[in-house]
């Protein structure tokens, strides 16, 4: 299964969670009530986990993880992490993570 049916996976899973499918950072992303959560990045998808969280760091410690670093411009968002398509078992409860934390 490619990254893009992946995350059109996770977009379905979330959907009856109040998640939709709206542009972030200018590629397909994950909303809920006007807030962006994520987003799909290069193989993986990138989350905001909350810098400092138990999910964010186990988001890091993943082989490939990474901040998000929409720019290129080296300068990561801190709350942002990049879990690879490795991963995307996990993808769904670090999302509903990300969601629980946007208020």
């Amino acid at each position: 299964m490619s990254a893009d049916e992946k995350f059109g996976r996770l977009a379905a899973e979330l959907a009856g969670d109040g998640v939709v499918v709206k542009p972030v950072f200018g590629k397909q992303g994950l909303m809920h009530g006007g807030k962006s959560l994520g987003c799909r990045f290069g193989p993986g998808v990138a989350l905001r986990l909350g810098a400092g969280t138990e999910e964010h760091t186990r988001a890091l410690a993943l082989d490939g993880a990474e901040l998000f670093d929409p720019s290129g411009r080296h300068r990561p968002m801190k709350d942002w992490v990049v879990v690879p398509a490795a991963y995307a078992t996990q993808w769904y409860d670090l999302a509903l993570a990300a969601r629980s934390r946007l208020g």
